[in-house]
């Protein structure tokens, strides 16, 4: 079979897809009369998606992978909590206000983090030899990059974007997962060092996340729906 870290990364994929299809299943084009679209949850799409019976047992195992997504991005919001508290750390949003504004709503999501139980231990990953180790980190890197380029070919530009917002917020979660003692060891009032987020990766990073919230917030509304049409 797999190793852990393989099993690991399909996994995730797996929920990043589950993600995207409800949110297909949630706002699908239901009907276009006299030029006017009326969009809304399609219950028939999401049952031919995630159905048990519909799917051969598939549709369950897909929306377990979403949850272990949402847990492995909520772990990594905690666990970077330490690079943001730093005096040193400033946003740069052109304004001074919002600046700080900003980093106190980021610190608030991050504390909110903290008070939820974690059920995923990544310390078990990538434990064996150095140089296996240093070898599978590579890979993951490498096939982050190819589902990238992947991207690049979608035709919707929305759909692009947001596909790549969410690989790239998925690759900065396991970059702060693998990185724990760099950051925990990082200077206070100096630049960091051993670890650096980008901009770019800090908003990848918080809107995955919102994304996949969103999944969630509408995986329910389904139940919510399947429950009236029984």
């Amino acid at each position: 079979g797999l190793c852990l870290e393989k099993r690991v990364f399909y996994k995730l994929i797996s929920g990043l897809h589950a993600s995207i299809n409800l949110h297909l299943c949630a706002n699908y084009l239901l009907e276009e009369t006299w030029g006017k679209p009326r969009w809304g949850p399609n219950v028939k799409e999401f049952t031919r998606r995630f159905d048990p019976i519909e799917t051969k047992g598939e549709g369950p195992r897909r929306l377990k992978n979403l949850y272990f997504l949402y847990l492995i991005e909520l772990r990594a919001l905690s666990k970077v909590a330490p690079y943001f508290e730093r005096s040193v750390v400033d946003l740069y949003t052109g304004n001074g206000h919002e600046d700080a504004e900003s980093k106190a709503l980021l610190l608030d999501i991050f504390r909110d983090t903290k008070s939820f139980h974690m059920h995923f231990d990544e310390k078990s990953m990538f434990a064996g030899d150095k140089k296996g180790a240093k070898s599978l980190k590579e890979e993951f890197r490498l096939h982050f990059k190819n589902i990238s380029r992947i991207m690049d070919c979608v035709g919707c530009d929305k759909c692009r974007l947001w596909g790549k917002l969410q690989t790239q917020g998925l690759g900065t979660a396991l970059k702060i997962l693998f990185s724990e003692k760099e950051i925990q060891s990082l200077p206070e009032n100096s630049p960091s060092k051993g670890f650096q987020l980008t901009r770019q990766e800090i908003v990848a990073l918080v809107n995955a996340f919102g994304r996949l919230s969103t999944s969630i917030r509408e995986l329910q509304n389904f139940k919510v729906l399947l429950q009236q049409t029984r």
